[in-house]
């Protein structure tokens, strides 16, 4: 490898644009595993760590420079539900780590490539759809106190930046940004959203503006929305907060009646606008798969 490539996920993203991967849970459902379980994907860091590997393996394959670890709905009390104790819950959800490090082994290529810890949202714990609702009845110091504890084991499993992801209020948002103080990891922050709000509600501009002045976050945006809702975020989080933008949205499909209805409406030509608009980490989330994140690279590699 060149001696002259970036030394920090933060020199990374100051260097140019990285791809990052596409949903973890359409990926191992195409591969033939079940997620029907409170736990979602990470059933399978326990019960086939080998699955999300490949995973893995398939988004590097397909131009992903940036895996996120399977841990988005890893947390203590999730895996105590299951009579996992607090001590193996930890090692479960470290492994996520190394798991998607064993991948970047794998994948031979010559390109840097990194590992982001995924910290879900108190409301993908509780498994009701409640993070696309925000508004928990929970405060903000248990949010805090119940996000530190998997922040501390992902950053002390090595993750090279923390992913805090698919938060759906500005409450959440104040807690996660307590929780990753100190930590000595670079980290992350995506909202996701409908329309120019959060879905709790609250305006975007207000929700990008609680990073400007917080070092430890060296991207905001959004992920897990719609397409379409991108490309207006992008330019109000660069503005905002002066730092680089990440992009993850879904498909443009919907969830409903128990499955996905309409159709795609993500197409990789998109991305050179977000590029434009400040966009520095760029990849999708539910619904996108290799061959998308294949598109996404091929355009952002362009030149």
């Amino acid at each position: 490898m060149s001696s002259a490539r970036p030394s920090s996920f933060a020199a990374a993203l100051a260097a140019g644009t990285l791809v990052l991967d596409g949903g973890m849970s359409n990926q191992l459902e195409a591969a033939g595993h079940d997620l029907g379980d409170a736990l979602w994907s990470a059933r399978l860091l326990e019960a086939e760590p080998e699955a999300i590997v490949a995973a893995h393996l398939a988004y590097f394959a397909a131009g992903a420079d940036v895996a996120i670890t399977a841990s988005y709905q890893a947390t203590f009390e999730g895996f105590a539900r299951r009579g996992i104790g607090r001590e193996r819950a930890a090692e479960l959800i470290g492994h996520s780590v190394e798991l998607a490090r064993e991948a970047a082994r794998r994948a031979g290529v010559a390109r840097r490539l990194w590992v982001a810890g995924s910290v879900g949202p108190y409301g993908a714990m509780l498994a009701d759809g409640s993070e696309y609702r925000g508004r928990y009845g929970v405060g903000v110091a248990e949010l805090e106190r119940f996000h530190r504890a998997r922040v501390e084991v992902l950053a002390g499993a090595g993750a090279d930046v923390l992913a805090l992801e698919t938060v759906p209020d500005t409450d959440e948002a104040v807690a996660l940004l307590r929780a990753v103080r100190g930590v000595g990891v670079p980290v992350w922050l995506s909202y996701t959203v409908e329309g120019p709000r959060t879905r709790a509600g609250q305006p975007l501009e207000e929700a990008f503006g609680l990073v400007a002045g917080v070092d430890e976050v060296v991207a905001v945006g959004v992920n897990c929305c719609a397409p379409a809702d991108v490309g207006p975020a992008v330019g109000l989080a660069a503005r905002v907060t002066g730092k680089p933008v990440v992009v993850y949205p879904n498909s443009g499909e919907t969830w409903g009646g128990g499955g996905w209805v309409g159709r795609s409406t993500f197409s990789a030509g998109m991305v050179r606008g977000w590029r434009e608009g400040g966009a520095r980490l760029v990849g999708g989330c539910c619904r996108v798969g290799p061959d998308v994140i294949a598109s996404v690279a091929g355009v952002l590699r362009e030149g």
